[in-house]
């Protein structure tokens, strides 16, 4: 390996060499005839054979030793001001190949360098921070999804357990059979979100955009839940303008409404009221979806929209932190916009805003 790098090495000079050889040669051949021609002209000389053979020996050792000059300026140039840069890059890609995302770059102020390297480590250095924040989120990912799967499958675990008592009470053991479903629905409707939210970010669904009228479709979803607001008493408010029609997915969309009020009633308590409104501007509907609930201090909201964030850690049994984060995503594809407005014991109002036809 050596030796074919010395080899290149030597070729790389040689081929240097012989540019600055053949450039020297033609400007210091054409500026010795013109010189000696006028010379020759102005004081009436008349050059010799022996004359011309000095002078062309002469002019031949120049060229020799300004190429040798000039190659060796340019080596010390190209040392300095580009192979020097390059290496410095090279090793620090070397250390992003080995998985340290925390390398940067400084930009080089060196005189004669060219900026173009400057743009290149802007560059590399953004690369190696996106790498960086990529890894995190990988890491936290799976942090997070250990985390969720270890908790309903000690649930599940426990509750086997008991169930293999032999004289175990009926009523009983309808109970712990019923902890072993929960568990394993939780689980199931956290894979089905993984692999949603997985699809969404890697755009592997595409939109399939249709006319429709946007106020059915909220009562549509509404209604899936009406056995829980019964249930838990919950009154249910709506103020619906009419005619309002979007261009969109709705199979995607519905993914919005359905975690919204999902939420929605998991947070109301008993009694308590989910007001569905919908409103029409001249180039935008918008749906706000509000609850009487528990509520959210600012800095929950703040992260309301991210993978596995629960804020309420007293309904984390009821839900894996991935509903509002699949909805941010659906949202961001469909070009929409979302937000919560919201206070602690207040409740939360869930604002989304899609353009109109």
């Amino acid at each position: 390996m050596k030796k074919v790098d010395l080899g290149h090495k030597i070729f790389r000079v040689t081929y240097h060499y012989m540019l600055f050889f053949l450039l020297v040669s033609f400007l210091v051949s054409c500026s010795m005839m013109l010189f000696v021609s006028v010379m020759a002209e102005t004081l009436n000389l008349n050059l010799t054979s022996e004359n011309i053979s000095v002078a062309a020996k002469l002019t031949f050792g120049n060229v020799i030793l300004l190429s040798v000059l000039f190659t060796v300026i340019d080596a010390i140039r190209r040392k300095l001001t580009t192979e020097k840069i390059t290496e410095y890059i090279a090793n620090a890609a070397g250390k992003i190949v080995q998985g340290d995302f925390n390398v940067r770059i400084k930009p080089v102020n060196k005189m004669g360098v060219d900026e173009n390297f400057n743009e290149i480590i802007h560059c590399f250095n953004m690369m190696a921070e996106e790498l960086s924040g990529v890894e995190t989120l990988r890491t936290d990912f799976i942090a997070n999804v250990s985390h969720e799967m270890k908790t309903p499958l000690s649930v599940m675990q426990n509750y086997g357990t008991l169930l293999q008592m032999p004289e175990l009470a009926e009523d009983k053991r309808i109970e712990y059979a019923k902890g072993v479903a929960e568990g394993s629905r939780r689980l199931a409707d956290m894979m089905t979100n993984i692999l949603k939210l997985n699809r969404l970010e890697k755009q592997q669904i595409f939109p399939k955009t249709e006319e429709y009228d946007l106020g059915e479709q909220l009562c549509e979803c509404l209604l899936q839940f009406e056995n829980v607001w019964e249930e838990k008493n919950i009154e249910i408010e709506t103020e619906l303008a009419e005619d309002v029609k979007v261009n969109t997915d709705g199979e995607l969309l519905s993914l919005v409404w359905n975690n919204l009020f999902s939420n929605a009633f998991k947070f109301t308590p008993e009694g308590g009221k989910v007001t569905l409104i919908l409103e029409a501007t001249e180039h935008h509907a918008i749906v706000k979806v509000k609850d009487t609930g528990c509520g959210m201090s600012q800095e929950v909201g703040a992260h309301i929209f991210e993978k596995f964030y629960q804020g309420d850690t007293s309904h984390a049994t009821q839900g894996n932190g991935l509903g509002l984060a699949l909805v941010k995503r659906v949202v961001d594809i469909l070009q929409g916009e979302i937000s919560v407005e919201s206070a602690v014991g207040k409740g939360s109002t869930f604002v989304v805003k899609f353009r109109r036809i």
